[in-house]
């Protein structure tokens, strides 16, 4: 299965909105702090160029209107086209200014995310790892630690992006497994996600509630990579091949049409 990858910047960004629908016009206006605007804002553009590319649709701006990405109930992102629904996966992610959207042409679970590589505390790591993820951490040099950690904790926002929890489940209820060992000429390297179907009360018990969701093991796989002091992560059911990047097309106004 492919999945498809694009990253942009602020940088990227137009400065006017004529580009967003009318709903995401309204639901951007009704944002009180501006990093939330920004990182909103910079999320939608890139998933609508993504989009445009995937679905050979037209990708100067105005054409951006007919595309509009909407939260689900369980807040994972979907794409419509003229308010229909369409059929495909994305997945959603941004940070420190970046942004980056990923594709399946199918309905497919699936999630990414980046990660910036940064210190974290050992409480952190106690509070939020699985005993098997504290091993590798502990084991890994002290270079090492800080794009261990942005590793493993990608993996984990990604699986359950993929389940369309995020972290309203406790994240030592996914076990993520690089595999560093593995990898393709583009730089990703291999992951295995394993979620236990655990449900958490609190931080101090692991009891299984199989009427509160429990669903038992799920493995997930995909890829991960680091660049540019960021970790990105991708995983989905089926099995998808590693990401394929986008190639943005340069958009030329057609001047016949802005002069008639």
């Amino acid at each position: 299965m492919n999945v498809y990858w694009l990253e942009q910047t602020e940088a990227d960004l137009p400065t006017e909105n004529d580009w967003l629908s009318a709903n995401e016009a309204v639901c951007l206006n009704a944002m009180r702090f501006a990093k939330r605007r920004a990182d909103w804002r910079l999320g939608r553009w890139t998933a609508k160029r993504a989009l445009s590319v995937c679905l050979d649709r037209p990708s100067h701006p105005r054409a951006f209107k007919k595309i509009e990405i909407r939260a689900a109930p369980s807040g994972a992102p979907e794409a419509f086209f003229d308010n229909q629904p369409a059929a495909v996966t994305i997945s959603l992610s941004h940070r420190c200014g970046v942004a980056a959207c990923a594709v399946a042409m199918f309905q497919v679970k699936m999630g990414c995310d980046l990660e910036l590589i940064e210190p974290h505390s050992d409480a952190f790591v106690a509070d939020y790892f699985t005993l098997e993820e504290q091993a590798l951490v502990a084991h890994a040099s002290a270079a090492e630690r800080h794009r261990q950690l942005a590793l493993l904790w990608g993996g984990k926002e990604s699986a359950l992006k993929a389940l369309r929890e995020g972290l309203r489940l406790d994240t030592r209820s996914v076990i993520v497994i690089p595999c560093a060992t593995s990898f393709d000429l583009n730089g990703w390297s291999e992951l295995r996600v394993r979620y236990t179907g655990s449900r958490f009360r609190g931080r101090d018990t692991e009891d299984h509630y199989p009427g509160d969701g429990y669903s038992g093991d799920q493995i997930f796989r995909g890829w991960w990579q680091h660049a540019g002091g960021i970790v990105r992560t991708m995983v989905a059911a089926p099995p998808p091949h590693s990401p394929v990047r986008l190639r943005i097309p340069v958009y030329v106004p057609d001047t016949a049409s802005l002069c008639a």
